[in-house]
């Protein structure tokens, strides 16, 4: 049984992939897209160990959650093409950046919590997929300050998925150690 349309997947990331031309995973040569699948397996991975999830929702926000915030795509552009749904989850995921830096992810958060569970899910994997090495030129400070962000965000919105917040949990665990 399918718990998410292939088709709609294949839709979605063509769109990303298209949005997202050009870009790079900050610091690599890599591809953003690499980033983009990462997130979206994070997901993939959690509505395979928990059920009752609408997956199509969940992987959908996953393969577009940077648009508005890293490309030109806008809110309107998602909502005409993937429903107010998808669009209103993509923009909570999307930092604003007319705050102050040290107010956005708090806002964020705050945003993702009225949004459906499915939306809680990406901002989990986001944050399970950026907890890779940190950069090498990151200070000691800088690296506490985001393992920090990352604690809080495990606590904001790790109710939504047991099997995500585990992830969590040991990549802040593991990260810069």
């Amino acid at each position: 049984m399918n718990i998410w349309s292939q088709d709609q997947y294949l839709n979605a990331i063509r769109y990303a992939a298209e949005a997202h031309n050009g870009q790079t995973v900050p610091g690599t040569d890599l591809p953003y897209l690499l980033h983009i699948s990462l997130v979206s397996m994070e997901v993939i991975s959690a509505l395979g160990a928990e059920p009752g999830y609408d997956g199509d929702l969940a992987i959908t926000c996953a393969l577009l959650h940077d648009l508005i915030e890293d490309t030109s795509v806008t809110y309107a552009e998602v909502a005409q093409r993937y429903g107010s749904v998808v669009a209103d989850g993509v923009q909570a995921l999307t930092k604003n950046t007319e705050l102050p830096k040290a107010e956005q992810m708090a806002d964020s958060l705050q945003r993702i919590r009225t949004q459906p569970a499915e939306i809680w899910l990406v901002k989990l994997a986001d944050r399970i997929t950026n907890l890779q090495p940190p950069p090498a030129h990151w200070t000691s400070e800088r690296v506490d300050a985001y393992r920090t962000e990352a604690q809080l965000i495990l606590e904001a919105l790790g109710a939504a998925s047991p099997y995500l917040s585990a992830r969590l949990q040991a990549k802040i665990a593991a990260y810069g150690g």
